[in-house]
């Protein structure tokens, strides 16, 4: 997939709010790992800007010697990218041969490419097709100058972990509900019991647990690890052992 961009002037600020909102909503932003040789080639201001730009949005910030230009680590996923801030039409083989490379070593990659004139960007669309890219892997950005190009990076990394951290909390939200749907059967199941109510039946799930290792334990144990009465131990080893009294017993 290519991704153009038609932001408003105004882009840098609009962006640095809306990520600030979404840090205190979502408790944190998280880490942004540059690459060294990466750093080494760029101008000092734009470096500068990308150091203020990550502090602004609450980033920390790690030169390392990584692969990617960029890894961003949000909410437990990490996002990596190659920020191509120089289009050179007459060698690109060297760009796709890298995107290549990088794709096959990480699930998450984009890919940003600043293109400021339609030479480059008629360069770039003839290149992507001749080196045989697929389409949407990965991902590439177009952009049209350095600081929209990383603003880009920012929200993608941002965005793909806020992404991840509402799914684990629906993941978190739908475990708590089968938890509470389980219990409720666990307390009807074992109240059916005669002379068995709900304060029991919290108190065998707590000292025995699931309603196959009560059936399991013996009198003996239900006396030692709860506070029920040897005649309510007696009633409840029966109902799991005698066809008998279990089958007189109805579970509503």
């Amino acid at each position: 997939m290519l991704y153009g961009d038609n932001l408003p002037p105004n882009h840098q600020t609009t962006l640095t709010n809306d990520l600030n909102e979404n840090v205190i909503k979502e408790g944190g932003s998280g880490v942004c790992m540059m690459s060294n040789t990466w750093k080494d080639d760029q101008h000092p201001s734009f470096i500068n800007f990308i150091s203020s730009f990550l502090r602004a949005n609450s980033f920390r910030l790690n030169c390392v010697p990584v692969a990617p230009d960029f890894i961003f680590n949000c909410g437990g996923v990490s996002v990596a990218f190659m920020f191509v801030t120089n289009w050179n039409c007459n060698d690109t083989s060297i760009i796709f041969a890298r995107v290549q490379k990088l794709k096959g070593q990480f699930a998450n990659l984009y890919v940003v490419v600043t293109l400021p004139t339609k030479e480059q960007n008629d360069s770039f669309i003839r290149s992507f097709f001749k080196y045989g890219m697929e389409l949407g892997r990965p991902i590439f950005v177009l952009v049209q100058d350095l600081e929209m190009g990383f603003e880009k990076i920012v929200k993608i990394g941002h965005a793909r972990g806020v992404c991840k951290r509402q799914n684990a909390i629906s993941k978190l939200k739908a475990e708590r509900e089968g938890s509470v749907q389980g219990m409720d059967v666990f307390l009807r199941v074992v109240s059916s019991i005669p002379g068995i109510d709900n304060h029991d039946a919290n108190s065998l799930n707590q000292a025995i647990g699931s309603i196959e290792a009560i059936a399991k334990a013996s009198r003996e144990f239900i006396l030692e690890s709860t506070d029920l009465s040897a005649d309510k131990a007696d009633i409840i080893t029966r109902f799991f052992r005698d066809p008998k009294f279990y089958l007189s017993s109805k579970i509503m």
